[in-house]
């Protein structure tokens, strides 16, 4: 016991792999899992409930890892992310409903769609720098809402969203019995993630985009072309957003406009904020608090509890992006840089 607790707080790059392995390993163990945690979750780990409720944590972590590479990583705040998570989503579903193609065959043609959007719309936008390119992103995230919901109701079902052709699902991703297999699709979907984030953050072009979130200038006195390693990172962080929308869609069984709104883009923002920028964890962290508390502060708002308060509390209880909200103020003001942070700073306390 006592060498794996030094084995996991060991600092060399080969035990930090290891230390991430069997984490990973023991996620994808859970759903042979009958342990149950009162109070945190409904049942033990193998109820289809649990499961789908950890799937979403594991997708929107995944999602906060692609985020945080553009905003941690590389210092650009992009307002659009979410548009590529729309676009995987969307793009699977028409392809699927209406063109006839197969489930993967139109996933991986939602993915090249979106990366060839990727390219140009991030050849655009990085045109211009800082607020300029939030605006921008906004503006392209915006239109794609406004696509979605308005453009061709027929194809994207409007504001009501598409379900997806149950008959082009595999047998092993349909039905409660089979909500392990979704669990371990977003679980590696998100160990997807982490790989390409961890590793391209770990080459050359990693460390300039770090160099680029520090001092842009410094990069480019030193012969260096800005713009192309931030395309980079926008293209590889819209690839994995696409990515997450199809992990989404099969998690929901339909798209549904709620991720084209800018609110999904801003809730990715605090996402990484949470857990903390630009850090190997952080991301990760955010992204499984802010999916659990997503979901269970929205029982918690409509719990008898709640509709027992006085009416001054009972309002802003009943809304549980209020309470999510307030837990981000307080992390903000207490772990300003975020929760994983936090945990660094104290295990550098405690080894003092």
């Amino acid at each position: 016991m006592n060498a794996l607790s030094s084995l996991w707080r060991s600092g060399p790059l080969a035990s930090r792999w290891v230390r991430a392995a069997l984490l990973f390993a023991l996620l994808y163990a859970l759903p042979y899992s009958t342990v149950q945690i009162p109070g945190v979750f409904d049942g033990p780990f193998d109820a289809p409930g649990v499961l789908q409720l950890l799937a979403v944590c594991l997708v929107f972590a995944g999602l906060a890892i692609s985020y945080d590479l553009l905003f941690g990583h590389t210092g650009v705040m992009s307002f659009g992310h979410g548009m590529f998570v729309t676009g995987g989503m969307y793009l699977t579903t028409i392809l699927v409903n209406h063109a006839g193609y197969g489930l993967w065959v139109s996933a991986a043609a939602g993915l090249a769609i979106a990366s060839v959007a990727a390219v140009v719309l991030g050849g655009v936008a990085l045109r211009v720098e800082g607020i300029g390119f939030a605006m921008v992103t906004l503006a392209f995230g915006q239109a794609v809402s406004i696509l979605v919901i308005s453009g061709s109701p027929q194809l994207t079902g409007g504001e009501q969203g598409e379900t997806l052709n149950g008959d082009a699902v595999p047998a092993a991703l349909s039905g409660v019995r089979n909500t392990a297999n979704l669990y371990w699709i977003a679980l590696a979907y998100l160990a997807v993630c982490a790989l390409v984030v961890w590793g391209l953050t770990a080459s050359m072009p990693g460390r300039v985009m770090r160099a680029l979130r520090e001092n842009e200038r410094r990069v480019e006195v030193l012969g260096l072309n800005p713009y192309l390693f931030k395309l980079l990172a926008f293209v590889v962080a819209g690839v994995l957003a696409a990515g997450g929308g199809v992990v989404y869609l099969l998690l929901l069984g339909g798209a549904t406009p709620t991720v084209s709104d800018s609110n999904f883009t801003l809730s990715l923002l605090v996402m990484a904020v949470l857990g903390g920028t630009g850090r190997r964890w952080g991301a990760i962290i955010g992204g499984v608090l802010y999916g659990y508390a997503s979901q269970s502060l929205t029982r918690v708002s409509g719990s008898a509890a709640v509709a027992g308060l006085p009416g001054v509390l009972r309002g802003p209880l009943e809304q549980p992006l209020f309470l999510l909200g307030a837990a981000f103020v307080l992390v903000v003001f207490f772990a300003p840089g975020g929760l994983a942070g936090r945990s660094r700073a104290g295990a550098r306390t405690q080894e003092g």
